[in-house]
């Protein structure tokens, strides 16, 4: 047995902190149906983030399909800020009540990820960025660590049932279990390029006994033409200098003729040493960097009942509105409904980053596949520092 919900424990408003199941209690004993207007947002990001990727809208809606609710957000993979709305429900308090911690815990985690992800991403550059961080996670949630990861950036995923969900190709290299049984690192890689599907790239690991200078000329050598790319994994005890060990590894390939051999950087990686390995590495696994991302820390907040603006202290009462510039990006919260600017001071027109997301408790818009929301990622965060 594992100890894990089912979707019917999470659908049916079981996975809730108590005090909601009491409150639903109480409201129904005494004849309370108030429609309430409530909205989530973050006042902060992460130490050393400022800015972040919104995930777990299309679980979110899974949800709440239909509960008779009306749900305005950002689309999923929209960069949001502190401060700012990114997802609005309202109805009769009852109707969803006992549902914000399941909520809550579906966007912040997944936004966590993809957050981290796509500052992966952006410090690796045009390099390939692969999501190794399933084992670090319970294996109930590794589809949703990897497709938030995904649409966060990486390019690939390790995990068969992630890239089923994805729809793409799982994607990975050899452990050192292979090479540890085989004992030898030549004859693990011979053995893998005989017996697996020509179409998966042949990829060594080169840090399992000797040196990695030695271990890449031998495996360069003893798979030939056939061998697309080495890996260091070296842990960090044996490691000094990574960078330097990679200019090694690179002069001796291109020596002997192997420079069309890429090199794959690996081992506790985060976009600090992405960022300085970029120049001399091709692509990178990075594992328990993005899987145990810091989550998001997300509010649920109450800010109008039964049509007027009310909210607790420290919180802005009233529903509301995110807007963008098109030109500049320059971004406003205002009152729902309001009259506001059209044209930006830049010449470019504000445009409404809210959208229906269900209205009475049918889900009203598309919900984008992975890899469109990836693209649209790629888009909002092209621009922005880490």
């Amino acid at each position: 047995m594992f100890h894990i919900a089912d979707a019917a424990d999470i659908k049916s408003g079981r996975v809730t902190d108590v005090y909601f199941a009491r409150t639903l209690q109480i409201l129904k004993e005494k004849g309370i149906n108030k429609r309430v207007r409530a909205e989530f947002f973050t006042k902060k990001l992460p130490p050393g983030d400022n800015w972040g990727v919104l995930a777990g809208i299309e679980e979110a809606a899974r949800l709440m399909e239909g509960k008779d609710v009306n749900i305005r957000a950002l689309r999923e993979g929209e960069v949001f800020f502190p401060w700012e709305p990114v997802m609005e429900i309202e109805g009769v308090y009852k109707e969803f009540c006992v549902f914000e911690t399941a909520i809550l815990g579906l966007i912040c985690e997944s936004s966590g990820v993809a957050t981290k992800a796509a500052r992966i991403k952006k410090a690796a550059g045009d390099r390939l960025v692969i999501s190794f961080g399933a084992r670090r996670m319970h294996p109930a949630i590794a589809p949703m660590i990897e497709r938030s990861a995904f649409i966060g950036g990486c390019d690939g995923v390790s995990v068969i049932a992630s890239a089923e969900l994805l729809e793409i190709d799982p994607a990975g290299t050899m452990p050192h279990a292979l090479i540890l049984v085989i004992g030898d690192t030549v004859e693990a890689a011979k053995a893998f390029d005989e017996v697996i599907d020509k179409k998966v790239r042949r990829v060594a690991l080169i840090d399992t006994f000797n040196d990695e200078k030695f271990e890449a000329v031998r495996v360069a050598e003893g798979l030939g033409g056939r061998l697309f790319g080495l890996r260091l994994d070296t842990p960090n005890s044996r490691r000094g200098d990574f960078y330097r060990i990679f200019q090694e590894v690179r002069w001796e390939l291109d020596l002997r003729g192997f420079k069309d051999i890429k090199l794959f950087a690996s081992g506790g990686l985060d976009e600090k040493e992405v960022s300085e390995l970029r120049p001399v590495a091709d692509a990178f696994g990075v594992g328990t960097c993005i899987s145990n991302a810091p989550v998001i820390d997300f509010a649920m907040d109450i800010v109008e009942i039964e049509g007027e603006p009310l909210a607790k202290r420290g919180k802005w009462s009233g529903a509301k509105d995110l807007l963008r510039c098109d030109g500049c990006g320059a971004r406003a919260v205002i009152p729902l409904g309001s009259a506001r600017k059209e044209a930006c001071e830049c010449g470019g027109r504000f445009n409404s980053l809210m959208f229906p997301l269900i209205t009475g408790g049918k889900i009203v818009s598309e919900l984008p596949k992975p890899a469109v929301i990836r693209e649209k990622v790629f888009a909002s965060v092209k621009n922005l520092e880490l």
